[in-house]
């Protein structure tokens, strides 16, 4: 396979980008094998090849991702995104939580209304107050933001207020 000893910057590009294919050697579609066109590399490229085939030719689902090492469910995924986004939405999202996920509305309100029984409370005062009252673990710097996406902002000042 042409593409498995090619020294090229490309491999990490499609890694920076997120979009570098973990399972190239799972390809085994006629075209990825034999054209320099078609890289199995390229994971939002290989992805936009399965479904292509099934949609326009009316391939078999489950022909189609076993030639682009996929599984039908992975194919249905894929064929979802395209309709929903195009060819950007084949992109993997970004790992890791998404928001606040710590700060629930009912831990802001606890801290709203921390701050307006003594407005001179700092972040990491607050961060203990959550740890107290909820048990969990929120750095200072993830309540100063929700604070400052609420409009209200504590007292970033060095002393600690007792």
């Amino acid at each position: 396979m042409p593409w498995q000893n090619r020294p090229d910057p490309k491999t990490e590009a499609l890694r920076a980008s997120r979009t570098l294919n973990p399972r190239p050697q799972d390809v085994t579609d006629e075209a990825f094998l034999s054209a320099d066109f078609f890289d199995p590399r390229d994971l939002v490229q290989v992805k936009y090849e399965m479904v292509r085939p099934a949609r326009e030719d009316g391939a078999r689902v489950s022909a189609a991702a076993s030639a682009f090492g996929f599984s039908r469910q992975s194919f249905y995924q894929a064929a979802a995104a395209l309709d929903e986004g195009g060819l950007a939405a084949l992109v993997p999202a970004k790992p890791g939580p998404r928001g606040a996920h710590k700060l629930t509305p009912d831990v802001v309100e606890h801290i709203r209304a921390l701050l307006a029984a003594d407005p001179s409370l700092r972040a990491a005062d607050l961060a203990h107050a959550i740890a107290e009252r909820f048990g969990r673990r929120v750095h200072p710097r993830s309540i100063e933001r929700a604070l400052k996406r609420s409009g209200q902002e504590p007292d970033r000042s060095t002393k600690r207020s007792r």
